[in-house]
């Protein structure tokens, strides 16, 4: 293997590097960083990354799912970028550390989904 783990080649990254990774919304404004990412074990497909929003110096603020396909990253900032306004966001759905959502459950993904107008459909299969 060339390089170290956790290293860039080309379009692919590791998923320590995106954790961590800086999200904002179209006009620059941060919304949070990536805490982690979701991926489908059959279909391989990225499902969600879990953003952290409303920290301060990372202690407390909410956890949100952002399906993948509506994050795109612009190598230019360094970050992802998600075309929702801030108050779109702060009234989506969240939840604790403690106590993530059930990530089998077909209508709580659909309603996400259906929420960030996002056109995935890779949870139908379940």
């Amino acid at each position: 293997m060339n390089g170290k783990p956790g290293s860039t080649k080309g379009r692919l990254i590791s998923s320590e590097k995106v954790d961590g990774t800086s999200v904002e919304n179209s006009r620059g404004e941060s919304l949070g960083t990536i805490r982690e990412v979701m991926i489908d074990k059959i279909s391989g497909q990225v499902a969600y990354a879990v953003l952290k929003y409303g920290s301060v110096f990372g202690i407390g603020g909410k956890l949100f799912a952002l399906p993948w396909d509506v994050l795109k990253y612009d190598a230019n900032r360094g970050a992802y970028l998600v075309d929702i306004p801030e108050d779109r966001l702060r009234n989506a759905p969240s939840f604790e550390e403690a106590r993530e959502p059930d990530w089998s459950d077909r209508s709580w993904n659909k309603s996400l989904h259906d929420y960030y107008g996002s056109g995935a459909n890779w949870f139908a299969t379940y």
